[in-house]
Formats: C-alpha cells, sequence, structure tokens
C-alpha cells in the first residue's frame, strides 16, 4: 500500500514556475514509476510525465517537453515536477500516480496508487 500526497500548486502568472511535489508513504517507494496526470474541468484526465524506477527514464507530453522536468529521490520517498513558462492551458488539477514494477507509461490504468491531487491555476 502506498499513499501519495501532492503538494506546491497555486496560483501563477504566465510564463512563472511552480515545483510540485509528491510525498509517499509505504513500502518500497524506488521499486514504483511515477507519474504526473492533470485534469481540466471538463476535460479528460491526461498525462504529463513519467519517471522509471530501475532506469530513471522520463517521459513526456508532447506539449510540456522542454518546459516541465520530472525528478525523484528516493531517499525522500518523493517525486517532483518542476514546471517552467507556464501557460494558461497547464491549468489544471495535477495529480500523482504510483506504478508498481512499472517503466514508466501514459496509461492512467497502469498505476496502482494515485494522491489527491493538487491545483494550478496560471492567469494570463
Amino acid at each position: 500500500q502506498v499513499q501519495l500526497v501532492e503538494s506546491g500548486g497555486g496560483l501563477v502568472q504566465a510564463g512563472g514556475s511552480l515545483r510540485l511535489s509528491c510525498a509517499a508513504s509505504g513500502r518500497a517507494f524506488n521499486q514504483y514509476a511515477m507519474g504526473w496526470f492533470r485534469q481540466a474541468p471538463g476535460k479528460e484526465r491526461e498525462f504529463v510525465a513519467a519517471i522509471g524506477w530501475a532506469t530513471d527514464l522520463t517521459y513526456y507530453l508532447d506539449s510540456v517537453e522542454g518546459r516541465f522536468t520530472i525528478s525523484r529521490d528516493n531517499a525522500q520517498n518523493t517525486v517532483y515536477l518542476e514546471m517552467n513558462s507556464l501557460k494558461p492551458e497547464d491549468t489544471a488539477v495535477y495529480y500523482c500516480a504510483a506504478d508498481y514494477d512499472g517503466l514508466g507509461t501514459s496509461l492512467p490504468s497502469e498505476y496502482d496508487y494515485w494522491g489527491q491531487g493538487t491545483q494550478v491555476t496560471v492567469s494570463s
């Protein structure tokens, strides 16, 4: 069992930056691939970024590539999403998710555990 708690969301102007954190409790965090997803009002949940557990390979949604960076600190049981050059279309609730023994995937159905989400609002 893994519990995930996101933090770091907020209101920022376009062009600004935020750093989201996802703290995990439970066992064997370093054996979970971790992902970030987002959901805007009236839209489906969308993959944003993922990082594997064995290789630390990273994967990104095309529209955030070069602006967002996912990273993990296994000693702190935490995964981060550094978001730069934010745009109004990045406004959404951001969720982190854990996929046991995963390599990092964009499919929400592959993830075993989810956090409650943190709101990110980017004003124009």
